[in-house]
């Protein structure tokens, strides 16, 4: 993993959404070991407070080897039919401390297999405005297999989440989404999001005049996390194919970029 500060990075810089040019502030190339200081391994599988995560999905999270490594320059996350159950791996980057606005992005190849639900995605340091979904989601990829060949960015406030049937989100066809590694992208800034594919933006939310934190809670800092999820409520839809596992998701890098202050 190298850290790395925007002093020594002018020349990679990307544009921002309002124009103002970003540079890499952080990345991890997963050449080495995980390094536990940029990310925290989640075990369990939700319980007491939170069991299936809040949407009834199977595998208990583990941080060893046969679920979560490196390998050839690649994190990988797989996850295993055990007993009864599943077993995968979580990892956020909440002991960096989070960002606020940016442009996060991971190259990545996606598994295969009826009940899997692999996903990049983004939640605040703080619960500032209240618990789920108050205070924000930001899903930069997720991928259900039982719809193999479309990957989805979406949204989650208190004003426009699943739960009431009003969330905001795009999706788009990725026909080698398991095959093939691609690139996924979100653009943050106070104005508002866009979602990007290898660069090709599927998705733009914009924050409209007088917004509160019901439609915008987007204004504090928010850490990343990659998971394989099994089954739940949207994952495992039309069920969990058993021979699908191991299923694996493969990430060859994340990076974050900022525009200066």
């Amino acid at each position: 993993m190298r850290t790395i500060t925007a002093f020594f990075l002018a020349a990679f810089s990307v544009p921002a959404i309002a124009g103002e040019a970003m540079t890499l502030v952080w990345q991890d190339d997963f050449d080495g070991i995980l390094d536990k200081r940029s990310w925290h391994v989640v075990e369990g599988n939700g319980c007491p407070d939170h069991c299936g995560f809040g949407n009834n999905e199977l595998q208990t999270y583990k941080g060893h080897a046969r679920n979560l490594r490196t390998e050839d320059g690649m994190l990988i996350i797989e996850a295993h039919k055990a007993g009864e159950g599943f077993t995968s791996a979580k990892i956020t980057t909440q002991p960096l401390g989070g960002w606020k606005y940016g442009k996060i992005s991971m190259r990545a190849k996606l598994p295969n297999g009826v009940g899997t639900w692999p996903a990049f995605w983004m939640m605040p340091m703080t619960n500032t405005y209240g618990s789920w979904p108050k205070s924000g989601e930001i899903d930069i990829m997720e991928h259900v297999g039982y719809n193999q060949d479309h990957v989805h960015g979406t949204i989650h406030t208190e004003a426009y989440n699943h739960r009431i049937g009003t969330q905001k989100g795009g999706e788009t066809l990725v026909e080698t989404a398991s095959t093939e590694f691609h690139t996924y992208a979100v653009e943050w800034d106070a104005a508002g999001m866009k979602w990007f594919i290898d660069g090709a933006e599927f998705y733009a939310f914009t924050r409209e005049d007088g917004a509160t934190s019901a439609e915008w809670p987007f204004d504090q800092p928010f850490y990343a996390i990659l998971n394989l999820a099994v089954g739940g409520d949207w994952g495992g839809a039309e069920g969990v194919d058993e021979a699908a596992f191991p299923a694996r998701y493969e990430i060859d890098w994340v990076k974050v970029w900022q525009a200066p202050e």
